[in-house]
């Protein structure tokens, strides 16, 4: 990992925060995966350690890593994730698309309601 220091150059935090999403992206971090300590890369960086901190919770918000006491800072398996992301997006379109059409909540959820049982099969 390594950071850009010149101006304009996004917040290191956001720099070590990038950067492992795009290693787990890309497959070079996978899940079970260890990151190494808030100190130890801080010190690697060159940073302070609330610096790299700031990174890892962000991490944790966004689900790419969890954090234990003892297990340290572990890549998730984001896979179900992205499936969930994909249906939200989905639904954030279906709402649009029932607001411009003018129905109201329970039209909306009347038609979801119809779309999943015939996907279903029903």
């Amino acid at each position: 990992m390594r950071l850009d220091r010149a101006a304009g150059a996004p917040a290191p935090w956001q720099q070590v925060h990038d950067q492992v999403v795009a290693a787990v992206d890309d497959g070079r971090l996978v899940p079970g995966d260890r990151l190494p300590t808030v100190r130890a890369l801080a010190e690697e960086l060159g940073v302070a350690a609330g610096t790299v901190a700031r990174a890892y919770r962000a991490l944790e918000a966004s689900d790419v890593v969890s954090t234990a006491s003892r297990a340290g800072t572990v890549v998730r398996d984001r896979t179900a994730q992205r499936g969930d992301a994909a249906a939200r997006a989905a639904a954030a379109s279906l709402a649009r698309e029932c607001l411009a059409a003018g129905l109201d909540d329970d039209a909306a959820l009347s038609l979801l309601r119809g779309a999943l049982a015939a996907a279903r099969g029903r």
